[in-house]
């Protein structure tokens, strides 16, 4: 499956000029998105939207645009709708069931996004929302990757959305995956305590069966559910022996390492199948942690790989095994969601 354009939202500048190298700081514990303008929402729609409804619709314009004719969308969230359905909800109890915002309630569910940006477009074609918490995405990506075995020459939107909603940072902080001690995204892996930093975000992409044009290539997936670190670094083996040809190696294996204590030892097992050639990188300073963050992961690498631009501060080990592997050709994403759901994802030119 190829990838031909995509757009990100995000805490960094990723939507229009992208700069990666200067690392915007999060504030109270919390990475928040730099929303743009949205000029491809009309006001008295944008008006209307949740946050989660903005971002990905956002997010989705600018591609849609250049594609009409999209046989499908395909979106991944975890918590997407859920402050609109809270906004509903306490409204239902202030207003003792009067009158009540139907924009809160039409917004308040997961499948709202892929629904507006449906709707948005004029698109009734195949519209579906994958609600799988930390494999959200992944299951998304799974389904567009079936779609074009099925039906080779679609064309399908492929993304995912997650928000920090009072109700859902509130109930993880409470569960102890937010770190106690107010940090900031520069010490995020400098600290050796329980929990993350709470982050959100909107990535979209075009992907078809066509190489021509294309920014990078999903040429693998996958997922299990184990809180055993050795089962994951034994799938991993198999993963890499069932993906690598002769003679080609892994130029970058871009982790989801989250500066939780709790699951430093999944991300350093998984890293020892890899030598000196392979340069180890990491990402969630730039994001945050949420549920569907692996999106975040995708974009990054397609970035990396059309435009051979390693942002410097993402690598782990030292930069001179970077220059042992340029050009990037091959990526390979690990990221786990609280220690539970695990996904790979392979990626090339």
């Amino acid at each position: 499956m190829y990838i031909h354009k995509s757009v990100c939202i995000s805490p960094q500048h990723t939507f229009d000029k992208i700069n990666l190298e200067d690392v915007v700081a999060s504030a109270e514990s919390k990475m928040t998105v730099i929303e743009p303008k949205y000029e491809n929402i009309p006001l008295n729609i944008l008006r209307r939207m949740g946050k989660a409804v903005r971002m990905g619709v956002g997010a989705a314009m600018p591609l849609v645009r250049d594609y009409p004719e999209l046989n499908g969308i395909i979106i991944g969230t975890a918590n997407g709708g859920m402050e609109d359905c809270i906004k509903f909800l306490y409204q239902v109890i202030k207003y003792d069931e009067g009158t009540l915002t139907p924009t809160n309630f039409v917004q308040s569910t997961n499948n709202a996004i892929a629904a507006q940006i449906g709707l948005s477009t004029h698109n009734n074609n195949y519209n579906i929302t994958h609600v799988h918490r930390g494999l959200a995405f992944e299951n998304s990506l799974l389904d567009a990757m079936m779609l074009l075995k099925e039906n080779p020459n679609s064309t399908y939107l492929l993304g995912s959305v997650d928000e920090i909603s009072s109700y859902n940072y509130n109930l993880e902080k409470l569960g102890g995956w937010y770190k106690k001690e107010t940090i900031t995204n520069s010490d995020l892996y400098k600290t050796n305590t329980e929990g993350s930093m709470a982050g959100e975000h909107a990535s979209m992409f075009i992907v078809n069966n066509r190489k021509e044009g294309s920014s990078a290539k999903v040429k693998a997936l996958k997922t299990l559910h184990t809180d055993n670190a050795e089962e994951v670094k034994a799938q991993l083996k198999i993963f890499l022996q069932n993906n690598l040809s002769a003679n080609q190696q892994v130029d970058l294996f871009l982790t989801g390492e989250d500066g939780d204590s709790r699951h430093n030892h999944f991300y350093t097992s998984c890293e020892e199948l890899f030598n000196e050639r392979t340069a180890i990188a990491r990402f969630k300073h730039l994001s945050g942690e949420h549920p569907t963050v692996v999106s975040f992961a995708l974009w990054l690498s397609c970035f990396i790989l059309s435009t051979q631009q390693v942002p410097s501060n993402i690598f782990k080990n030292t930069p001179d095994n970077y220059r042992d592997t340029k050009p990037i050709n091959t990526i390979l994403i690990y990221n786990n969601c609280k220690g539970l759901q695990h996904g790979f994802i392979w990626v090339e030119k």
